[in-house]
């Protein structure tokens, strides 16, 4: 039976959990609907996402379609929590993205379209909430072809928009159909050109085909509460979607590890999809780690449970086999991101941006410490993009926004039940080199040295986007393997804290100058004396603080235009684009300023602006520089 992984993905609130509903109920799996509102949903199933009403992290569930076994991956809409997304386009064969016919395309809409869009990901896109007043057909048509995809052809029509009875019908006209697919069919365009009939079934094929390649993006208008258009949406994800059979038996296991949960008694489960070849229980598997700076190491687990998702329910198998995701039990050193066979190269996300924001965490009783600290480690692990640094008398995590805050604490106590203390959030900035140093210190005979370690180290600013590069000048054999190891590690973990408290990057550290006093010296002479050094020559060098900025493009009435220049002026924004006669604006804007400009761009535009973001890097601070 052919396999298809498909992901809903929405802005918040344009209706995909009540969609994969919808789909489940449909397909005979749910003997009724559940709602969002009522916290009864098979996918929102966790106590947080119930009493919120949203969608925290992705879930996967199943059902069949003829011959067609879908797994349908349901994903959070809010954008405080886009990683689950980012991690869930690694898997997907194709995605069913939903927009509301009442509120239309909206800022996060267009940045997963965008994601979409680079990654080729074949994508239907499904007009929700037909039935409800203000819904719109023809003008959210050009909206989506103009904001989304050139390529967005309308599937079906509607009779009585906007009212409980709203259904829709197949359209009556395939012009737009035939002139869309025409542009990249040579057959179709003759076709079109001479205005002959196209062969029976050839705007089918060719639809499939441009589908497939993430050419065309069909549009189904319906509601995901009364059922109208979801028939017509399940004949798209079996006909336009591309399913693959079971890989040949006996190729090698490949896969990616895209999420993890912990269950019953803190046991870690990982999600697997799987490439190629098949994994079975009691299996030993080799994974691939990338580390921060870019050096791949090797875990080995021992697969113990092995579940598959089959109409609905997570079943117990013996083994899983391509193209399907498995539930994998008794993996404990595993990580998400974690490769099955060779180490996959990182799709191109750098359009989605990083978290900006942090918050340094305590817990509200001291005893509690070692317990936040392994509760911390287990959140880490199921989303590493929160970035957990623990450091002498400061732990702190990366965020995207408040809620995720709030969603974090909730987690922590209720899951974990640790109660704690969390600071304000505060902007993520960066330290860079403002020149060239070198800092070094050798075996003194006399013993007025305490580190029986010769080190020498030279840093160089580097391009930016760079990292951290470390390179030796002296001969590999200078030293023995742990010594160095340690240098570098050291030199790493020392550049997490500049001059202001914040990380420093895009800089080259070579090791000038290496030499050790057998059998006196030790790995700890060398991991002691690297961060000393280090910060000697920064000090040399000097740093600048650098703040996080993202790319802006505002669209708002052209009326309100003067008095949204005002506040970006106010805000510290740089504008490179205006458009007064259609209202829209494209510009940089300091990161930390975003949450006040939407918090204010309601009330300045009657309710109708929109604003989409995106990183842009970063760009040194004006006046005295924040410390950490």
């Amino acid at each position: 039976m052919a396999l298809l992984n498909v992901g809903i993905l929405a802005h918040v609130d344009a209706g995909k959990t009540s969609l994969t509903e919808r789909l489940l109920f449909d397909a005979g799996v749910l003997d009724r609907l559940g709602r969002v509102d009522h916290g009864t949903t098979r996918t929102d199933s966790s106590d947080l996402e119930r009493a919120r009403g949203i969608t925290i992290n992705s879930a996967v569930v199943s059902f069949t379609l003829g011959d067609v076994t879908v797994n349908l991956i349901d994903t959070p809409g809010h954008p405080d929590f886009i990683a689950e997304v980012r991690r869930s386009l690694r898997v997907l064969d194709g995605v069913v993205l939903v927009v509301s016919s009442v509120e239309g395309v909206q800022a996060q809409t267009r940045v997963l379209m965008r994601a979409l869009a680079r990654l080729r990901i074949p994508t239907l896109l499904f007009v929700n909430k037909i039935d409800r007043v203000g819904a719109r057909y023809e003008e959210l048509i050009a909206d989506i072809s103009s904001r989304l995809s050139a390529g967005a052809v309308a599937m079906n029509a509607v009779v009585g928009l906007g009212t409980r009875d709203a259904r829709t019908v197949p359209l009556a006209d395939s012009s737009r159909l035939t002139e869309v697919l025409a542009e990249h069919d040579d057959e179709l365009l003759a076709d079109y050109l001479t205005d002959r009939a196209p062969a029976p079934g050839a705007l089918r094929r060719s639809l499939a085909q441009q589908c497939t390649r993430a050419l065309v993006h069909p549009v189904y208008f319906g509601s995901a509460i009364t059922g109208a258009g979801i028939a017509e949406l399940v004949t798209g994800l079996r006909e336009l979607l591309p399913s693959v059979s079971p890989t040949e038996e006996g190729a090698p296991p490949t896969g990616t590890v895209f999420k993890i949960e912990t269950v019953s008694e803190g046991e870690k489960v990982a999600y697997l999809r799987m490439r190629t070849g098949s994994v079975s229980v009691r299996d030993r598997l080799s994974l691939h780690r990338i580390g921060r700076s870019g050096e791949v190491s090797e875990h080995s687990v021992k697969v113990t449970g092995i579940e598959v998702f089959r109409d609905g329910a997570a079943r117990r198998v013996d083994t899983v086999g391509a193209p399907d995701i498995g539930r994998l039990h008794g993996v404990e050193d595993v990580r998400i991101g974690d490769s099955l066979g060779p180490v996959e190269a990182e799709p191109d996300d750098t359009h989605f941006s990083p978290p900006t924001l942090e918050t340094v965490i305590r817990p509200r009783f001291a005893h509690d410490g070692p317990r936040l600290s392994a509760a911390l480690r287990r959140l880490a692990e199921r989303d590493p993009l929160i970035d957990l640094r623990e450091e002498p008398g400061e732990t702190s995590l990366r965020l995207y926004g408040e809620v995720q805050r709030e969603v974090i604490q909730s987690q922590l106590e209720l899951e974990f039940g640790v109660s704690i203390e969390l600071a304000a959030t505060r902007t993520v900035h960066l330290e860079k080199l403002l020149g060239t140093s070198e800092a070094v210190r050798a075996i003194d005979k006399r013993g007025a040295n305490e580190f029986f370690a010769t080190i020498g180290l030279r840093l160089e600013p580097g391009p930016a986007g760079s990292g951290v590069r470390y390179r030796l000048d002296v001969e590999l054999g200078s030293l023995p393997a742990a010594f160095h190891t340690a240098i570098e590690q050291s030199v790493r973990a020392a550049l997490r804290r500049g001059l202001y408290g914040w990380e420093v990057t895009d800089c080259l550290v070579t090791l000038t100058r290496s030499g050790f006093a057998s059998p006196i010296s030790t790995a700890g002479d060398f991991r002691d004396l690297a961060p000393i050094l280090l910060a000697d020559a920064l000090r040399r060098s000097g740093t600048a603080v650098y703040e996080p900025v993202s790319d802006i493009e505002l669209e708002v009435p052209p009326d309100t235009l003067g008095a949204v220049l005002g506040t970006l002026g106010e805000l510290g924004a740089s504008t490179r684009t205006v458009h007064g006669a259609i209202g829209t604006v494209e510009g940089t804007l300091p990161t930390a300023h975003l949450p006040e400009l939407r918090r204010r761009l309601p009330s300045m535009t009657r309710g109708e602006g929109m604003l989409l973001d995106g990183p842009a890097g970063h760009r040194p601070v004006h006046g005295p520089p924040p410390r950490r």
